[in-house]
C-alpha cells in the first residue's frame, strides 16, 4: 500500500477554533489545451461544525466548466488509509475518485496517480507547521506526478493516460492577504522538470508584507529550493488576474519568467475565511509557462510549457473580469 505523505488536520481542530483545509489536484493533457482541477475542502467557523466541499473544473480552449457540492459534518471524514473523504468523494495515496453533480455540470472521476516526485514542504522550518504563525501552511505531497483514468463532465468522457500534474495540501486559520500558487510540468525540453511555488503577502496588524515566495524547482536532474524570508528583497512579482512575471531566487540559482493565460480560460470562485472574510480567486490550469533558470557557473536553461501550468491568484478586489461561479463558500 502506498504511504501517506500528509494527513488531514481538521479532525484535531478544537470546536472553538476556525479552520480551513484543502487537498487539491490538477492535471493537464500532454499536448492539448485540456486540463482538470479538483479541490476537496473543509471550512469551519469558530464554534461551528465543519463542512466539506468538492470543487471541480474542466479547462478547455473554449473556456472552463465547473461544479461544486457542499455537505455537512456527518459526510466528512479522514479515512485511516486516505487523506479526506467528502460524501462519495475521496483522495488518498495514488487514487482520487468521486463526483460533483449540480445543475451547472454533472462531473465524476476515477483516477490513479503515480508516486512521482518526493513531497515538498514549502515552509522551510518544521516548527512553522506547528506554530500559530504563519497562519497558512502549505505542502505538496506530490509536486509532480502523472494521472491516469477517466473523467466525465456532462456528456463528455475523457481518458487520462499519464497526464502530468500534482497534488497539494494547505490549511490554516486564514488565507494569506494575497497569494499566487503556480505549478508547471510537461516542459518541452525536460519532461521530468517541474516548478511548484506558493507566493504570498501576509497581513500583520495594519501592515502587509512584501511578496514572500517558497517553492521548488527540479531541472536537469537537480532539486532547488526557491525563495524564503531571507530572499524577499530579490523576489520579484508583477501580477495581474491573467498572469505574472516572476523572479524567484534560490541558493546558487535564480528562476525568472512568466506564467498566465487568456482571460477566457480562467475560472473564478469565492474563497471564505473562517472569520467571515473572503477573497476572489482566479485559476487557470492550462496556463503557459516560460522560465529561464540561471545557475552559478553554468549555462542558463530555458523551459517552456504551452499549457502545462497552473496560475492562481487570490485577491480582495472583485474587478478582475472573470465571472465568479455561482457557488457560495463558508
Amino acid at each position: 500500500m502506498p504511504e501517506l505523505r500528509t494527513h488531514a488536520v481538521f479532525p484535531e481542530v478544537a470546536r472553538e477554533r476556525g479552520h480551513y483545509e484543502s487537498f487539491y489536484l490538477r492535471a493537464s493533457h500532454p499536448s492539448e489545451p485540456l486540463g482538470i482541477w479538483i479541490r476537496h475542502t473543509v471550512h469551519k467557523r469558530p464554534g461551528a461544525a465543519p463542512a466539506g466541499s468538492v470543487w471541480f473544473t474542466l479547462f478547455e480552449a473554449g473556456g472552463p466548466r465547473a461544479s461544486k457540492v457542499t455537505v455537512g459534518e456527518e459526510q466528512l471524514s479522514a479515512p485511516p488509509d486516505g487523506y479526506i473523504q467528502i460524501g462519495d468523494t475521496e483522495i488518498g495515496p495514488g487514487r482520487a475518485a468521486g463526483s460533483a453533480v449540480t445543475e451547472q455540470l454533472a462531473a465524476s472521476w476515477q483516477l490513479t496517480f503515480a508516486e512521482g516526485a518526493p513531497a515538498f514542504r514549502h515552509l522551510p522550518r518544521e516548527w512553522m507547521y506547528r506554530a500559530p504563525v504563519p497562519r497558512t501552511k502549505t505542502l505538496s505531497p506530490y509536486p509532480r506526478t502523472t494521472f491516469s483514468g477517466r473523467v466525465r463532465a456532462g456528456d463528455r468522457e475523457i481518458e487520462l493516460d499519464a497526464w502530468p500534474g500534482m497534488v497539494g495540501h494547505n490549511w490554516g486559520a486564514e488565507h494569506a492577504e494575497r497569494w499566487i500558487w503556480t505549478n508547471g510540468t510537461g516542459f518541452d525540453s525536460d519532461a521530468e522538470a517541474y516548478l511548484d511555488a506558493a507566493i504570498g503577502r501576509i497581513k500583520l496588524g495594519p501592515f502587509t508584507t512584501p511578496w514572500i515566495g517558497n517553492g521548488v524547482l527540479f531541472v536537469d536532474g537537480e532539486l532547488h529550493r526557491l525563495g524564503g524570508l531571507e530572499r524577499t528583497r530579490s523576489t520579484v512579482v508583477r501580477e495581474t488576474p491573467q498572469g505574472a512575471q516572476l523572479v524567484l531566487p534560490g541558493k546558487g540559482v535564480t528562476v525568472s519568467g512568466r506564467v498566465g493565460a487568456e482571460p477566457e480560460r480562467f475560472v473564478a470562485w469565492k474563497y471564505a475565511d473562517p472569520d467571515g472574510g473572503g477573497h476572489d480567486v482566479v485559476n487557470c490550469s492550462i496556463a503557459s509557462m516560460t522560465l529561464k533558470v540561471e545557475r552559478d557557473g553554468r549555462p542558463p536553461i530555458d523551459l517552456h510549457a504551452e499549457h502545462g501550468a497552473t496560475f492562481e491568484l487570490g485577491m480582495r478586489e472583485t474587478d478582475h473580469g472573470v465571472q465568479v461561479q455561482p457557488f457560495p463558500d463558508g
